[in-house]
């Protein structure tokens, strides 16, 4: 069970913490967190959306509806599209989100989190570009799509 997050009151938030959280380090990352979303809010000041709501619009953005699975079919390995589970929807996205942030160059983490974030917002950037790649691969092996188990 996931308790709420104590600024917005939302389970996803918390969700999302707990994906950037090194060494039980929970307020530290909450830090990080609404620190990112205060420089959002700065970065995008005529945006009629709450800070909050591009942060989940950019996830929206950045989750993959289907991945490829390696299924291995009499002496063949074959990448067989699978649609996601909503949950780990939801676990992929974020962890994308978190590790092309940590990827990024800038200052504190709390700046890469908001740039990618903002490139999320506007289809662009590392985790985005990884959501493409997932569907890419998905639609050129969508002949083995009848291998589905």
């Amino acid at each position: 069970m996931i308790l709420p997050d104590p600024v917005f009151g939302d389970q996803k938030v918390s969700k999302f913490v707990n994906h950037l959280m090194y060494d039980g380090k929970k307020n530290t990352s909450y830090e990080i967190f609404y620190a990112s979303l205060d420089i959002v809010k700065s970065k995008l000041p005529n945006e009629e959306k709450s800070a909050l709501e591009i942060w989940k619009a950019a996830l929206d953005n950045v989750t993959p509806q289907i991945e490829v699975k390696s299924r291995r079919i009499g002496g063949a390995t074959f990448q067989v599209p699978t649609e996601i589970r909503p949950e780990r929807k939801e676990s992929i996205s974020m962890k994308n989100l978190i590790s092309y942030a940590r990827k990024r160059g800038g200052k504190t983490m709390a700046d890469k989190l908001a740039a990618e974030i903002m490139d999320a917002y506007n289809q662009q950037g590392g985790a985005f570009k990884r959501k493409e790649d997932m569907h890419r691969m998905a639609e050129a092996n969508r002949a083995f799509a009848h291998f589905r188990f």
